[in-house]
């Protein structure tokens, strides 16, 4: 089976501010590039989705919606709660990510459809009373099977494909709901008059091999809905990356870097699905004779800033005029981490600095520091977050994943009973102060 988290990220903004459950929601980066890492599914209907730059989105976002800076330490917590549970019934997870993994539960071999159907919903179940978050599960015959299914069944679903009936349900789907077919395969498809899965099954062995190479076989057998490839834990990745092939060669700088720009864009989204930070910079550039270059650069800390990872890209380009026409330009990261604290996506924001108060408390935060979506500890509130700052004011609900709706207070920015929470902090049952 295929479990994949519904929304995750926005979901998991949803699940802690209350306030938020139905609304639109767009977490991400804010700054000039930043990029959309995840959206609400009442920000979908609007056209926001993954991967977007943020500027557009904020440009769709619809009356009531939010724009949030990523909390990677609170989506890690719930991650480990929702495969913790998913753990006691399947010893053995392919993680690909913070929300979605495989996992083949001893309990459910030989099993009929109809148990597979019950077992999952039970887990399910489990996962949405322990964790407040929804999960969609394909479960079948094979990853690819079970992963178009969990796609099938967002959001908040279930789709089992009965064994004997995997090529049946591939069928009519469009050759792109495989992995492994991107833009460049799908064009070279549409040529043949290839669009669905169906039909690239029906191709020959050697009609595949003529148009893909070696890997043509495997992909029409996965067409064909045979996939025997064992679920297996997975090493960490090393890189997350991005590339394009021009229809025309790029023959000016200007054009290059317009490229670049979007394509470290898609290259930050996956880091930023990750849940990873990187240290080193790498482009590609396939020249028109199709000689490679490639050029790296490494900061001193790991980072996710969308800024600055995508500046030291567009510092290692090379200039057409002296390199020569451009077909190909990719985007990697990596020296890859995971985040000691939460990322910032814009400008980097020193930490707080720590001032004595009579009360004592840790950290007072200076009115240019805050910022919507921060999380906030009052003296006597409790656990909250900023829904707005400016003019020397700081607006805070209090509420958490447990709390419902709560209520908002205007304070002081450099009021002295405020200061800097954790993104964990929503997590707890009362959000006091002195838990």
């Amino acid at each position: 089976m295929h479990l994949d988290l519904d929304a995750f990220f926005a979901a998991a903004e949803q699940l802690t501010r209350p306030t938020l459950a139905t609304r639109a929601v767009v977490v991400g980066g804010t700054g000039p590039r930043g990029v959309v890492a995840g959206a609400s599914y009442q920000a979908r209907p609007h056209g926001i989705h993954s991967a977007m730059p943020m500027s557009q989105a904020r440009r769709l976002l619809p009356a009531g919606g939010v724009i949030l800076p990523p909390r990677f330490k609170l989506y890690e917590q719930l991650s480990r709660e929702v495969f913790g549970i998913v753990g006691e019934y399947a010893p053995v997870l392919e993680r690909i990510s913070l929300d979605e993994a495989f996992a083949e539960p001893p309990e459910l071999i030989n099993a009929s459809a109809e148990e597979v159907h019950k077992f999952v919903e039970r887990l399910r179940a489990r996962i949405r009373t322990e964790t407040g978050l929804t999960a969609s599960v394909g479960a079948g015959a094979g990853k690819q099977v079970a992963k178009i299914g969990s796609d099938r069944a967002k959001p908040d679903g279930l789709v089992v494909v009965p064994h004997g009936t995997e090529r049946e349900f591939l069928a009519d789907l469009p050759v792109r709901a495989m992995w492994g077919i991107g833009p460049v395969a799908e064009a070279k498809l549409k040529r043949m008059d290839i669009l669905t899965l169906g039909q690239l099954a029906a191709l020959t062995e050697k009609e595949a091999k003529a148009l893909f190479g070696s890997v043509g076989r495997d992909l029409r057998l996965l067409a064909s809905g045979v996939d025997d490839r064992p679920v297996a834990e997975r090493g960490e990745a090393k890189q997350v990356s991005a590339e394009t092939t021009f229809d025309v060669d790029i023959i000016d700088l200007p054009r290059l870097r317009a490229e670049i720009r979007r394509i470290a864009q898609g290259a930050h989204a996956r880091l930023v699905r990750s849940g990873r930070v990187a240290r080193t910079v790498v482009i590609k550039l396939r020249h028109t004779d199709m000689s490679t270059v490639t050029r790296s650069e490494t900061t001193t800390f790991p980072t996710d800033d969308a800024d600055q990872l995508t500046a030291m890209a567009e510092r290692l380009l090379i200039d057409p005029a002296e390199f020569g026409g451009v077909r190909l330009a990719g985007v990697g990261f990596s020296g890859l981490s995971e985040p000691h604290q939460d990322p910032l996506f814009t400008v980097a924001v020193p930490a707080p600095p720590v001032v004595e108060t009579p009360k004592a408390t840790p950290v007072q935060a200076a009115r240019s520091e805050w910022r919507a979506g921060d999380d906030v500890v009052h003296a006597e509130l409790g656990t909250g977050w900023v829904q707005g700052a400016g003019q020397g004011r700081v607006t805070v609900r209090f509420e958490t994943r447990h709390s419902g709706p709560g209520p908002a207070r205007t304070f002081l920015a450099e009021d002295p009973e405020l200061r800097r929470g954790e993104a964990t902090d929503c997590l707890k049952v009362r959000g006091s102060p002195t838990e």
